[in-house]
Parts: C-alpha cells; structure tokens; sequence
C-alpha cells in the first residue's frame, strides 16, 4: 500500500462508542479486510471476559465497572482459528469488489449499478460469469443489446473470484478510519516495496 493513499486516512476523535477493535484470526491476519473485521468495543471487552480473545493492543482509554477497571482493547486475536470461507457468495457487494468499484465498460468510479453482459432478454442469467459492475450512464446506453450491438466492450471478462483473491482486493480499499494500532496487522503480509 503506497504512503500518499495512507495519508488519506481519518483519525476520527470521539466518545467510547468509537473505540472499535481489530479482530484478527489466531493466525494473526484479519478475518476480513474488506469490510474490515471490528467489534465493538464492548464485545470485544466481553470476548476477553469470556476468554475467547487475547488482547494485543489497548487504547489510552478505560471503562470501569463497579469492581473492575479496563483499557478498552484495540486489537484482539481469536484464541481458536476459525477456517476462512472458500466460497464467496454472489452479492452486489462482492460483484462491486470483484470489480474493484469500477465500471466495467468505461472504468468510471461512483454511481455503480450491474449489469447482464448477456441481457437477461436474450438468456443471460444472473451469475458471476455475466454480471459486471457498471455506471448508470453505461448501463442505459447498453440496455438490453449485446456488445456488439451496443458497441462497447468489457475491460475484462467477468468470472466468480476465489475467496483469497477478494481478500487480497478488499486490501486495497481501507476504511475511512484505521487506528495507528491495526496498521501493523493490516498489512504485514504484504510485499514491500524494494
């Protein structure tokens, strides 16, 4: 990850209710990147009650009970592993991921909707294979005709993604929020540069 995308983060200040956790797999990788995987911070103090987590990093910042005092946790690792998913699940969500936000005829970021490579008034069917992020204004222009007749064509052929690799895309698209505590974490797997 370049340093000038880095220094678009926002460090947001606030109140107890914005003090999520980091939750990493016992492995010590995130469970999810994109979303990112946070807890809440009071689940992530009852995960630590419950012996469920260990506490890797802590924010400055307390919570207190009648008896007990506690640094709310900023990172946590699972004490179990549990297996990531292999197979990803066809939803607009993972679609747009796929397709890094992007429309797929003109490359254009925003205003994303989908759209049937083959429209679905010639067959096509809704799957992976034939569903592609696109802009409105290139969805209308498409409609229901094939490329050629549209004259468009696609910046790449649409294919189900495996779950790795929507991992790895969902690196490349940070939350608006990263405590300096999660950076280690997010990005010690990647390749530096030389």
């Amino acid at each position: 990850m370049d340093g000038d995308f880095r220094t678009e983060f926002v460090h947001q200040p606030g109140g107890l209710k914005h003090h999520p956790a980091l939750v990493l797999n016992a492995d010590y990788r995130p469970l999810s990147y994109y979303p990112l995987s946070l807890w809440p911070w009071q689940d992530a103090v009852k995960a630590v009650y419950m012996d469920r987590v260990d506490i890797v990093a802590e924010y400055d910042t307390y919570v207190h009970s009648p008896s007990t005092e506690i640094r709310i946790p900023s990172v946590v690792v699972l004490r179990d592993y549990v297996k990531p998913v292999k197979r990803v699940a066809f939803t607009r969500f993972n679609l747009f991921l796929r397709d890094e936000f992007k429309c797929q005829y003109c490359g254009s970021k925003g205003d994303l909707t989908f759209d049937h490579v083959v429209p679905r008034a010639a067959g096509g069917v809704t799957s992976w294979e034939n569903v592609v992020a696109a802009c409105s204004r290139c969805n209308l222009k498409k409609g229901s005709k094939s490329l050629r007749q549209a004259n468009m064509s696609l910046m790449k052929p649409p294919r189900q993604p495996a779950a790795e690799e929507l991992r790895n895309l969902g690196r490349k698209f940070p939350p608006n929020y990263l405590h300096d505590s999660w950076v280690d974490f997010l990005y010690w797997d990647a390749e530096l540069d030389a």
